[in-house]
């Protein structure tokens, strides 16, 4: 699904640790932290992440769980965002998750178009996921595989879409 130059795509994941972030086990994943987010800067259609000092994010809490951490970024659209993803040592780390992170049970991603310049806040990406927990797929909060176009939000909430002057 392609964003208008009005809208941009965020999406914030979350993943529960399996262990310490400075354990063995986690290793392999720390250590690859700074080249898939590097990957993540380049990559055709990237807009913004969420970093603490460290370039990650790591350290920055969510949903009041010391041991969750998350992922928060804009992008583009759908397409760039899903090649980033499905492409590359991103890929390669995607298949290795269930090494380092616990299985969840509810959502752990939640997608959402917001105006071009915004950049959301971990608040904001918590009640998204939250909304998307309880509703399931809406224009407020969506997947992958359920995505809304950018401007469905305004429509599902009766407004007029840009650029006609009535109301739907």
């Amino acid at each position: 699904m392609t964003a208008s130059a009005a809208h941009q795509l965020a999406q914030v994941n979350i993943a529960r640790l399996k262990a310490p972030l400075d354990s063995p086990q986690l290793k392999d994943f720390v250590d690859n932290l700074d080249p898939v987010n590097a990957d993540a800067d380049a990559a055709d259609g990237f807009v913004w992440r969420l970093q603490d000092e460290s370039g990650n994010a790591t350290d920055v809490p969510v949903l009041g769980d010391s041991w969750l951490i998350v992922n928060l970024s804009v992008w583009r659209d759908v397409g760039a965002l899903t090649a980033y993803m499905y492409r590359g040592r991103h890929r390669e780390m995607l298949a290795r998750r269930r090494e380092w992170f616990e299985r969840i049970q509810e959502a752990v991603t939640a997608l959402w178009w917001v105006p071009a310049g915004h950049r959301p806040s971990v608040a904001e990406a918590e009640e998204r996921l939250l909304r998307l927990r309880a509703d399931g797929p809406t224009p407020y909060a969506f997947t992958l595989r359920a995505p809304f176009p950018p401007g469905a939000s305004a429509l599902a909430a009766g407004e007029a879409p840009e650029g006609l002057g009535c109301s739907v």
